[in-house]
């Protein structure tokens, strides 16, 4: 394996990690934001009321999108598996 083939090879594995993460994690992040933004706009600072809406939030994401996450890491793992013959050469 040359050194352009194992940076292929990370790259490859980091965009699948970006692109399979950020659904969840942009949910999470614009429930919280929204959150923030009530907390601050009625004062109320319960520290668990963060905590359930992102829970919940996260939970729908991984329902939505779960499907869709497993298909490209199955993908992934398919090309990666296929051309292993090459890459130990």
């Amino acid at each position: 394996m040359t050194i352009d083939q194992s940076i292929e090879l990370m790259q490859g594995m980091l965009y699948t990690a970006l692109f399979v993460g950020a659904p969840v994690i942009l949910v999470a992040f614009a429930v919280g934001l929204l959150i923030s933004i009530f907390q601050a706009a009625t004062q109320i600072h319960e520290m668990t009321l963060t905590f359930i809406p992102k829970i919940v939030a996260t939970i729908i994401a991984l329902i939505i999108f779960g499907s869709w996450m497993f298909r490209k890491i199955v993908d992934y793992t398919q090309e990666l598996l296929k051309n292993l013959i090459t890459l130990i050469q």
